[in-house]
């Protein structure tokens, strides 16, 4: 099998934002955000109703204030005083509610949000085929689950609560202010535009400033991913790179500094800005208001209920303006996110795709009775960036040109593994056997021709269907960091304590996995790293037996172990394998041996096809291998029929 992609080793920036860092949102982006939200409507009419509470009490304090001073305190009547303090306490108490309701309405309907975006990517990214994650990073990938959804809930919130709240609070404000002195009002709202223009300079650079943060941090966390599992961390022990690492990592880790720092100068400078205006304006208001106090067309009570009323508009004007700023920056979350809801897997499923386990459309008479696998002229080269995955999930891959990842793997192809039938893939390191393999369940999609299970290409059958037909059993069998018993349920849910039972007998490792003081309940570790590589293989072949499929492909699946063990699980496997239509990649004598059919596989053809007898009397490629690859098994009778 081809390499297709390796550890970012390099630096510099991601190709995948080039061009893209300065981008605008997309109109676009903000009507797909309305379906989410609209999934909230009763939250949503609280929280307007909340909002409209806020921006009535916001008004009536400094109103309250006005009487307390004109009708009060200037009168000295301590009556009304007391009376008029006593309601603003009482307003205070009925504000707090409301901002709670506020608060947790606004909460629910950005955590929901959260939810339902983080379930649907997930949903979206399980569909994406082998292709896609042997493309992207996984750190980038998770980033997207992560950050960029909580910067998504974030961008809810700031939009439910500051801005409809704001807005109303602004207009019921404005009102009170023309009623009190239209005068004032007009100086007030002149200085207006000096609020909005900063907030659009400053907002354009955070947004570009976010979307490369956003990618930098992906990037940083695929290097923590891949460094901080076993294989990785065994890796940089063998290879005695700490220091490389850390001075990598560092790297990576100071461009995350210096990208965030400008980012909290950028926002810090518009509070800077907003804070001189303010000043500024409430200086001009009491200036202008104060000679309209002395000259007696306004009474102080007034002046002094304007000015809290100014601070009141400007709030809101403060929070609407910033608000584009911080819009603009978290709404490029939303655009991270459906960049990965907008791409279509390529390996999908038809509207009209039709079951395969049913006997009528595969052709079998029973569950664990195999059928036909045919191979109908299939060419295969793996897919491109551009066909599979993103470019922002994957940093490196522009700048290397996709290393040749569009030659041909499979060329032409052609044969028929019989129903019921073993057969054995054989061929030097390349030729293509693991990709033959892991077209019959379609982690790939053949580029041209057909893969037949039963007569019916496996293009038009369900995806569910053709997982349950096809079982696979890889040469580097993974675990989830769980028990062993999670492990094995994960192919069939409903099995019993005596069918793992059984199936581990089967396959001869109940002795072992019995040994342990957790038995089945034993935690395997990352990966599995906590067994044998021999003892995880056996593992995933009782996976296999639990699941019991009717075609079974084996990518050398004795590869890790000892001739003792191999033989026992030929054994198992011998009987396990009746009936089944079986495709194996074939690196051991005994595997070759019981073969119905051998194909030799080299450069992506099929250059030999027989049996093992009529392979060797031919005495072409096989026989060559034969004598190479399985030396140690040959005997004296098959050297004289090779030679």
């Amino acid at each position: 099998m081809a390499l297709i992609g390796g550890p970012n080793l390099t630096s510099g920036n991601s190709f995948g934002e080039r061009g893209k860092t300065g981008q605008r949102i997309d109109r676009r982006t903000l009507r797909r955000i309305l379906p989410y939200v609209s999934r909230y409507r009763g939250q949503l009419v609280i929280l307007i109703l909340a909002s409209i509470a806020t921006g009535v009490i916001t008004t009536a304090s400094p109103l309250m204030l006005k009487l307390m001073i004109d009708d009060g305190i200037v009168p000295k009547k301590i009556e009304v005083v007391l009376m008029l303090a006593f309601g603003i306490v009482l307003l205070a108490i009925l504000e707090s509610f409301v901002l709670y309701v506020e608060a947790r309405c606004s909460g629910k309907i950005g955590e929901g949000l959260v939810y339902d975006l983080r379930t649907e990517v997930f949903e979206h990214v399980q569909r994406q085929p082998l292709a896609f994650f042997s493309r992207v990073q996984t750190g980038a990938l998770v980033s997207r689950l992560n950050t960029d959804i909580v910067g998504a809930r974030q961008a809810i919130t700031l939009l439910l609560t500051q801005a409809v709240s704001g807005l109303l609070t602004l207009v019921i404000v404005i009102s009170t202010m023309i009623y009190l002195s239209w005068a004032i009002t007009l100086v007030a709202l002149a200085m207006v535009p000096a609020f909005l223009f900063p907030a659009r300079i400053i907002g354009r650079k955070l947004q570009r400033l976010t979307r490369e943060r956003m990618t930098l941090d992906g990037e940083m966390g695929s290097m923590m991913s891949e460094r901080f599992n076993v294989s990785g961390a065994e890796l940089a022990k063998l290879y005695g790179r700490p220091a490389a690492e850390s001075a990598l990592f560092e790297e990576k880790a100071g461009r995350v500094r210096d990208i965030t720092a400008l980012n909290v100068v950028q926002g810090r400078m518009f509070f800077i800005i907003v804070t001189v205006l303010t000043s500024l304006t409430t200086a001009i208001v009491y200036g202008f208001g104060g000679n309209l106090v002395i000259s007696g067309a306004l009474q102080i009570g007034t002046l002094v209920a304007m000015v809290s009323l100014l601070f009141r508009m400007y709030g809101p004007i403060n929070q609407l303006s910033s608000l584009q700023i911080q819009v603009l920056t978290v709404l490029v979350s939303f655009d991270r996110i459906f960049e990965v809801l907008d791409l279509k897997p390529l390996v999908d499923e038809k509207p009209d795709a039709h079951e395969l386990s049913s006997p009528q459309q595969c052709g079998i008479s029973g569950r664990d009775v195999g059928a036909e696998v045919e191979f109908d002229h299939v060419s295969f080269r793996y897919p491109t960036s551009e066909e599979v995955s993103l470019a922002s999930l994957e940093p490196v891959a522009l700048r290397e040109k996709d290393r040749g990842d569009s030659a041909w793997i499979l060329k032409e192809l052609s044969f028929t593994a019989p129903a019921g039938k073993l057969t054995a893939l054989v061929g030097p390191s390349g030729a293509g056997k693991t990709t033959i393999t892991q077209l019959v369940p379609r982690l790939y999609e053949a580029t041209s021709g057909s893969v037949r299970i039963g007569g019916h290409d496996v293009r038009d059958v369900t995806l569910q269907s053709l997982s349950e037909t096809v079982g696979v059993v890889s040469q580097d069998a993974h675990m989830f960091h769980d028990t062993i018993r999670a492990n094995l349920l994960y192919a069939r849910p409903e099995a019993t304590e005596e069918d793992l039972i059984e199936a581990c007998r089967a396959a001869l490792i109940w002795d072992s996995v019995s040994a342990l003081p957790e038995g089945l309940d034993t935690v395997v570790g990352d990966r599995g790293y906590r067994l044998s590589g021999g003892e995880r293989q056996r593992i995933a072949l009782v996976r296999l037996l639990l699941k019991s499929p009717p075609i079974v492909v084996l990518d050398e699946a004795t590869a890790h172990l000892d001739s003792k063990s191999e033989a026992a699980i030929q054994r198992a496997l011998k009987t396990v394998l009746v009936g089944r239509t079986s495709l194996v990649i074939a690196h051991r004598l005994s595997t070759i041996r019981e073969a119905d059919q051998i194909l030799v596989v080299d450069a992506g053809r099929i250059r030999e096809r027989g049996t093992h007898e009529e392979l060797l009397a031919h005495g072409g490629m096989y026989a060559s291998l034969y004598q190479t690859q399985f030396a140690e098994g040959v005997t004296d009778t098959d050297r004289k029929r090779s030679a």
